[in-house]
């Protein structure tokens, strides 16, 4: 078992109030992603649930027992930190099973835990070395290991890829799935990347400022969010957000905006357009726009519009057949309006 129910949490330090009544269950053997911008509070709620925290009210629950006053060890937790934190006089093995010894386990019976453990993360063949011989990932998989051994209820990460480069990252938010799949334990993964949160979350918790604005399932996410914050936070690269034209508005701006929220409620103020919903044409047959950047990446490309009336730019993602687009080419706009976001003036959905 792994629920975890928080029921108006709350954070303060003095009269700041970091988490501002946060009602969240995670089910049982759920991955669950807190994601955010830095300073969301996302760190600081897996911190509590850890026990690492003090809160300032509300409760926290871990399969139906109140656990606000458990001391950390008692909660049936183990954390994953975005720093290694290993022990560079121990062994890998020594490392991973430093807590059962702390616990008073048998050696032998810590011996087939840590070789288990070894045998999921596939680091067996590292159990003799010392951490100052391991790579980044390497280093990673035995703080991961570490907490497995302790069998716990939830498994809490706090940025556990954030030291990695690119590559490594890419493969260990495989590993980690796969790991998931393989233990069945409860995770929660806090991150500030939105990818990483689309790819690996069963369900994703979207922080702002204290408190949650969505949660629910990647893609609903992706083409429901609740609010602005959240059409623009998730996805990459980010949304277009195009406002009502006023009576002074381009020819262009008016253009586009029949395009794109044409059948949109009547209370809409902006309307919202993903980048790969947002075709190019030639200059004659779409909605004029200049180019003002284009990042070519091989299979596709991201292209930055000025469109007359406009204060931001717009973007595209477009296939690697338009490679050979560059900056101030003239092309045309063609809106995929069935994917458009309506947004009212309190910026939610609009109905």
């Amino acid at each position: 078992m792994g629920q975890v129910r928080l029921s108006g949490l709350r954070k303060s330090y003095g009269d700041t109030h970091v988490i501002k009544g946060i009602d969240l269950e995670v089910k049982d053997g759920e991955f669950l992603v807190f994601v955010g911008p830095s300073g969301c509070g996302k760190s600081t709620t897996l911190r509590m649930i850890a026990g690492l925290e003090d809160i300032s009210g509300g409760e926290i629950s871990i399969d139906g027992q109140r656990v606000n006053e458990l001391r950390p060890a008692d909660r049936g937790t183990a954390m994953v930190f975005q720093s290694y934190a290993l022990y560079p006089h121990m062994t890998v093995a020594e490392n991973m099973g430093f807590a059962l010894e702390m616990s008073g386990v048998a050696k032998a019976e810590r011996r087939l835990q840590v070789g288990r453990a070894a045998e999921i993360l596939r680091i067996t063949e590292l159990l003799a070395r010392y951490p100052k011989e391991l790579s980044g990932g390497q280093r990673q998989r035995v703080a991961i290991g570490r907490a497995i051994v302790r069998k716990p209820r939830v498994f809490l990460f706090d940025e556990p890829l954030s030291n990695l480069d690119a590559a490594l990252r890419v493969n260990m938010r495989i590993e980690l799935t796969r790991l998931h799949k393989e233990l069945g334990t409860t995770m929660i993964y806090v991150t500030h990347d939105q990818v990483e949160a689309m790819t690996m979350g069963d369900r994703i918790a979207v922080f702002n400022k204290g408190h949650v604005e969505q949660l629910g399932a990647p893609m609903a996410l992706y083409t429901r969010p609740a609010n602005e914050f959240v059409a623009t936070f998730i996805g990459a690269p980010r949304i277009n957000l195009v406002d009502r034209p006023g009576a002074d508005a381009s020819a262009a701006h008016r253009a586009l905006w029949a395009a794109v929220a044409g059948q949109a409620p009547a209370q809409t103020q902006r309307a919202g357009l993903r980048p790969e919903h947002l075709r190019l044409v030639a200059a004659a047959q779409g909605i004029p726009a200049r180019v003002a950047l284009a990042e070519h990446l091989g299979d596709s490309s991201i292209i930055h519009l000025r469109v007359d009336g406009l204060a931001e730019l717009l973007s595209a993602k477009v296939g690697a057949e338009h490679g050979g687009i560059a900056a101030g080419q003239d092309v045309g706009l063609v809106p995929d309006a069935a994917w458009a976001l309506a947004f009212d003036a309190e910026q939610r959905l609009a109905a």
